[in-house]
Order: C-alpha cells, then sequence, then structure tokens
C-alpha cells in the first residue's frame, strides 16, 4: 500500500502535520521497530513524518549550564554512546554498549527507543534510576514528563498523538552511583531475559534516596520500591545486598515470556538486583 513520505524543515512543521484522530499518522525517527511492523504488515501508514531535518535541538548532545545531560530525540545511539559528554554519566555510555549491537546503535535514535515502549528496551530503567525526564512539544506547547512513567503500559506512553519527544534530560550525577546489569538468555545483543538499573547518592557514605528499577520482566520499567527500603541510609555489605535482592523479588510479579518462565525470572531478579548493586558500589562512580 503506498504512503506518503515528507520531511518537515522543523520542529513547527512536524508537529503540525501529525493528525492525533488517525494511527496510520506517524513520525520517523531511525525506524529500526517501525520498519519492521510495516515488513510485518502490522502497521500500514498512510504518512510518515521524518524528523530527520526537524531542527538542531533534535540532534544536539550537551551538557547545560546546571550539569544536567540534554539529548535530542534524533540522536543517534551510537553517536550518544561516543560523545564526551558522557564522561560525566558513564553509566549511560556503559549501557549503551550493551544495547543490540553497532549497527542497529547506528541507525536506531534515542526518541524512538523511548517512544517504542518496548519493556525489553535498556535505556529506560536507566534514565529512571538517573531520576531523568522527557521534554515534550506539541500543538498546546511544550510539557516535562519524568522518566518513571513515561512507559504507561506495553507499547503505550504518556505521549499524546500531537506530541513528539524533544530530549530527554538526565541531571548532574554529583555523588551518585549507578549502575545497570542485564541477563541476555541468547547472543549477548539479544533482548534481555531482565534488567536491573541502580542508582543512590553516596555522598555521606551511607545509601540516600536509592533508585532500583527493573525491566524486562515486567509489562513497563518498574521501580522495587521494597528493596530501595532495605538499603535506605545502610551502608552497602554483602548481607545487606542478599536481603535487598530477596525483597525484589518478593515484591514484583514479573512476566514469563520466551527468554524465561515466572520462577527463573525470579531467580534472576534476585541475582541480578544484587549484582546491580554491588557494580553501583565497587565501580559505579562518576568519572574524573
Amino acid at each position: 500500500m503506498p504512503f506518503d513520505l515528507v520531511e518537515p524543515p522543523s520542529l513547527r512543521e512536524a508537529l503540525a502535520l501529525l493528525d492525533p484522530d488517525d494511527p496510520a499518522v506517524r513520525p520517523l525517527a531511525g525506524g529500526t521497530a517501525l520498519m519492521l511492523l510495516m515488513k510485518s504488515g502490522f502497521f500500514r501508514p498512510k504518512r510518515l513524518i521524518s524528523l530527520r531535518a526537524a531542527g538542531e535541538r533534535l540532534t544536539t548532545i550537551r551538557v547545560d549550564s546546571n550539569g544536567a545531560l540534554r539529548i535530542g530525540a534524533m540522536v543517534r545511539l551510537r553517536a550518544l554512546e561516543r560523545s564526551p559528554e558522557l564522561r560525566r554519566f558513564p553509566v549511560i555510555g556503559g549501557t549503551l554498549r550493551t544495547l543490540s549491537n553497532v549497527r542497529v546503535r547506528n541507525v536506531a535514535t534515542l526518541g524512538g527507543h523511548l517512544a517504542h515502549a518496548d519493556p525489553h528496551s535498556d535505556l529506560p530503567p536507566v534514565l529512571i534510576a538517573l531520576d531523568g525526564h522527557l521534554v515534550l512539544a506539541g500543538s498546546r506547547g511544550e510539557r516535562t514528563v519524568p522518566a518513571d512513567g513515561f512507559a504507561t503500559g506495553l507499547y503505550e506512553t504518556a505521549c499524546r498523538g500531537d506530541e513528539l519527544i524533544v530530549e530527554a534530560v538526565i541531571p548532574p550525577l554529583g555523588a551518585k552511583r549507578a549502575a545497570y546489569a542485564k541477563c541476555t538468555t541468547r547472543s549477548a545483543d539479544d533482548w534481555p531475559a531482565l534488567g536491573v538499573a541502580v542508582a543512590w547518592d553516596a555522598g555521606s557514605g551511607a545509601v540516600k534516596a536509592p533508585h532500583i528499577v527493573l525491566g524486562a520482566a515486567t509489562e513497563r520499567p518498574t521501580r522495587l520500591k521494597a528493596a530501595e527500603a532495605v538499603i535506605d541510609g545502610r551502608t552497602i555489605d554483602d548481607t545487606l545486598l542478599t536481603r535487598a535482592g530477596d525483597a525484589a523479588a518478593e515484591e514484583v510479579d514479573v512476566i514469563g515470556d520466551s527468554r524465561g518462565s515466572v520462577g527463573y525470572k525470579k531467580q534472576l531478579v534476585k541475582v541480578y538486583v544484587t549484582r546491580a548493586l554491588r557494580e553501583a558500589q565497587t565501580r559505579g562512580a562518576v568519572e574524573t
């Protein structure tokens, strides 16, 4: 079935071409997921709106005057992975090096990765753990949405039909320690069976304001608040790590799939929450 492919020269014109009442009108970023849906016949577009020329803001990576990392939605994952700005955010660079394979990262964009809302995606748990947020632009102006809550369900997000992701913003890490650990049951670049992102403020020596976020084993990235409570205000040791892993497996309802049964993934939660916390404790500080 034929369709229109348009490439507006500005964000404003791209927004004007959206049609929230017609699901066959879609924005096009890297296209790595969208093309697969089209080839399978699952999605038949009427109009695709390429964002490739929609403005410099969408393609820029920068650290602003407050020390926050701002990543345009059309930044390709490989460009982000190699960006010198990530020296201050090493957990993001480390996560990207294990995300899919380099051929995909050369094409896929940050905005597309987030907007697709595949529960197996690697970056959403990391952005949530780092208290990131997304800037969305629409016909009514711009608004900011926390990364925690952007994915509202399986392949569903808080982005309205007349909105586009403009950029992701991650506040400066400061004294935070952070890590991401995942288990792939097939090749190393396959979708993970489970991924865990962790971060906490280590300025006082003890754990403060911990975030433990589970991905891939649930319909959307999920904070493990019982496990967070176990470590909050305490000093990390092996006994505490074991307790946190047990609490995480106890609280979360995981989903079995081709990468593992419910029972198997419950065991993975125990192991990988412990592993991610230990990684953050030993090697998760900001590079200087």
